[in-house]
């Protein structure tokens, strides 16, 4: 939950323009302390322009980015020191094992006690002994998500930091940026997988193009008031007849006498009511997804 009204990092009119349409374009974003904000899109569209500019590795065409206070540009080493980051795209330093490499790491922290490191090491089953040069994807992204997380910075940045892990291995680290979380951090996570968004996060921006589109509410998603149902008909009497009767029909598949309707909350048992003299082949809850909530926000821009 969201500890206080506390802006930690401030995405002010932020534009990068590569040309060619490439970049990102006039972005805002506030992320409050305690909160986890996910950020999503498909490749090309921006995510990892806007972290590399919130952390200051990038100048700005104009606007800027804020992280306590401090633009980031301008402050970047200082910013750097509260801020665990894993980027999208891993390069080690031209060192030997994993083991070299989080020592240099928590060398360069000033970091004594290794117990979290190890901790994270044993859960995420982990080989830092293995030679940096041949680790294979997911070992180097493992080895770069104990890097990032093990000095307890208050700020978690992390770039699509799944990439490569197989599902056990994503399930795990899924449970320790929740951990995370609970310890109050305040973490910014890009992915283009919108399960890993809901399953975490307490606000997801949708970037499309290098335009966010959207900044959707996860406990409205969760606590969404409306219900989606699909209907299916033994016959299409009891189909056509059922579409007379008042609900809001969300989509029609005549070929199978299947309608899917939305009824709040209240009007569930009128909806069983008026089923029962009706030839009903199936019912079944449509599940309201951070997917859908995009889908639709996307399909009603561009109807504009």
């Amino acid at each position: 939950m969201q500890e206080s009204n506390d802006v930690i990092i401030k995405v002010d009119h932020l534009t990068k323009d590569y040309g060619s349409g490439r970049g990102v374009f006039d972005i805002n974003l506030e992320i409050h302390k305690g909160e986890m904000i996910g950020f999503v899109g498909t490749n090309g569209s921006g995510k990892t322009t806007t972290i590399r500019s919130i952390l200051g590795y990038i100048k700005p065409t104009s606007g800027e980015c804020m992280v306590y206070g401090m633009e980031s540009w301008a402050n970047s080493p200082e910013i750097a020191k509260s801020i665990g980051y894993v980027p999208g795209e891993i390069a080690f330093p031209d060192l030997n094992t994993g083991i070299d490499f989080l020592k240099s790491q928590a060398d360069f922290l000033g970091l004594k006690d290794l117990s979290y490191a190890n901790d994270l090491i044993e859960r995420l089953q982990l080989d830092p002994r293995a030679n940096l040069k041949r680790m294979s994807k997911g070992m180097k992204q493992k080895t770069a998500l104990v890097a990032a997380l093990m000095n307890n910075s208050p700020i978690i940045i992390l770039d699509e930091p799944t990439t490569g892990l197989d599902p056990l291995m994503r399930d795990a680290f899924l449970e320790i940026i929740k951990a995370e979380h609970e310890k109050g951090k305040t973490i910014f996570m890009s992915s283009h997988m919108f399960e890993e968004m809901e399953q975490t996060c307490d606000r997801v921006a949708m970037i499309s193009d290098g335009h966010i589109v959207d900044i959707a509410d996860m406990n409205a998603i969760r606590n969404r008031k409306e219900n989606d149902f699909k209907i299916e008909f033994n016959n299409m009497d009891d189909y056509k007849k059922f579409q007379e009767m008042g609900y809001k029909i969300i989509r029609l598949q005549d070929q199978y006498n299947q309608v899917t309707v939305e009824v709040t909350d209240d009007n569930i048992n009128d909806l069983f009511k008026s089923l029962k003299g009706l030839d009903v082949k199936f019912i079944s809850e449509v599940k309201y997804t951070l997917e859908k909530y995009f889908k639709d926000k996307m399909n009603s821009k561009e109807g504009e």
